[in-house]
């Protein structure tokens, strides 16, 4: 059982940065792909970025946003930075027994409950 704890959302203007953490409980954090998705009022649920052997982003928040993992700490981390209040949904970890990388939600297995992020105009 692998248990997610995302921390790090909050409230920020427009064109401002926050760093977004995922602590896990997994004792083999190292194998594992960590993602993070997000899901906005009134839609539905989207990939962010992705990390294992390699990361993945999403289009619309490459050059943006940045993934990176601390395998000593278990933990995972987005660097979200430019931030538009199109950015303002809740933002989930997610992890999967595989270190290829991937954007379909249903090929992980394990979530966290979120963080929210609101992003004030």
């Amino acid at each position: 059982q692998v248990q997610l704890v995302e921390s790090g959302g909050g409230l920020v203007q427009a064109g401002g940065s926050l760093r977004l953490s995922c602590a896990s409980s997994g004792r083999t954090f190292s194998t594992y792909t960590l993602g993070w998705f997000r899901q906005a009022p009134g839609k539905e649920r989207e990939f962010v970025a992705a990390i294992g052997w390699s990361t993945d982003y999403a289009d619309s928040v490459k050059g943006r946003f940045t993934i990176s993992r601390d395998n000593a700490k278990n933990t995972v981390f987005l660097q979200m930075n430019n931030l538009s209040p199109e950015d303002t949904a809740v933002y989930v970890c997610a992890a999967r027994f595989s270190l290829s990388v991937g954007s379909s939600q249903g090929n992980y297995k394990y979530w966290g409950q979120g963080t929210q992020v609101t992003v004030s105009s």
